[in-house]
């Protein structure tokens, strides 16, 4: 599997040079630089190595310090990476997502970071109540005051917070909506992400359109996706909408095909809400003719 090593240093005072002899040795077939805080998650570098990263890769660092210095973000950009079907591995951390060692550390690491927040809200709730009946007013004194830097920092934890939410749903929506827009409508890219999960887990249109500004905005998709969908002519939308099915699972079997059409409440082009898989490969041959596939 291709290696690909990443090294991030904080100042122009300090080098690089050690970490990228580290993934050298590693084995590492490119090595990407860049000079950013840790604390930075729309890092420029990382974002274009996360956007050209290839299936079967896998995004080496010396320790996960230099890739994240949450734990929130260091599983963001594992999950990100998982949808891309691509590895992470730590050199100097037990961390080797492509080995079972690896996974599980992984999974220690997101339950300690779930316990972390459930700490966090009972002491936060604990000091309220304390507080309260101690005659003192709860909250924060420069929120009170309006202060401009209590604000911005109120703010930048609300996004923190959200897109460690985002993180847990990424390979739900990203994968299609990175391959689909702007390509294909919204109202259809949102049917092919509602199509396999369950009633409780389905999204909204605006829910999904602001995650993904919240993506773009931190560097995690590019902004061609939010540009305007291209209009497609009405005998070509269901070829576009069955080549967007197979492109997203190269794998998927004609019935399993219909099986998602149908869930989706898609007519088949005779307007019957049943789809036979020699619809769906009569569909599939006119969208190779287009040029879809």
């Amino acid at each position: 599997m291709p290696l690909i090593g990443y090294a991030r240093v904080s100042t122009e005072d300090q080098t690089p040079l050690p970490q990228v002899q580290a993934l050298i040795t590693a084995g590492c077939a490119k090595i990407h630089e860049e000079q950013a805080s840790g604390g930075d998650r729309a890092r420029p570098v990382l974002a274009r190595v996360l956007e050209q990263i290839r299936k079967g890769d896998t995004l080496v660092v010396v320790r996960i310090d230099r890739l994240a210095r949450s734990l929130s973000h260091l599983l963001e950009v594992i999950e990100r990476l998982e949808a891309r079907g691509a590895f992470f591995r730590s050199i100097e951390d037990p961390i080797d997502t492509a080995s079972p060692q690896g996974k599980f550390t992984l999974q220690v690491l997101g339950a300690a970071a779930e316990f972390e927040r459930a700490l966090i809200r009972e002491r936060t709730k604990a000091g309220l109540a304390s507080a309260r009946s101690a005659g003192r007013v709860g909250g924060n004194p420069g929120l009170r005051a309006r202060d401009p830097a209590a604000l911005r920092k109120v703010r930048l934890a609300r996004h923190e917070g959200y897109m460690d939410r985002l993180s847990g749903t990424a390979q739900d929506w990203v994968p299609l909506v990175r391959r689909l827009r702007p390509d294909m409508a919204w109202e259809d890219v949102l049917r092919l992400v509602n199509a396999p999960l369950p009633p409780s887990r389905q999204w909204t249109q605006a829910r999904l359109l602001r995650a993904t500004r919240a993506y773009v905005r931190d560097g995690f998709l590019p902004e061609t996706v939010l540009e305007r969908a291209k209009r497609q002519p009405g005998d070509d939308r269901l070829p576009a909408l069955v080549a967007a099915i197979r492109g997203a699972d190269p794998d998927i079997t004609l019935q399993a095909n219909c099986d998602r059409l149908e869930a989706m409440r898609e007519r088949t082009p005779r307007g019957r809400t049943t789809w036979q898989p020699s619809s769906v490969r009569m569909l599939l041959g006119r969208a190779v003719r287009l040029g879809m596939l």
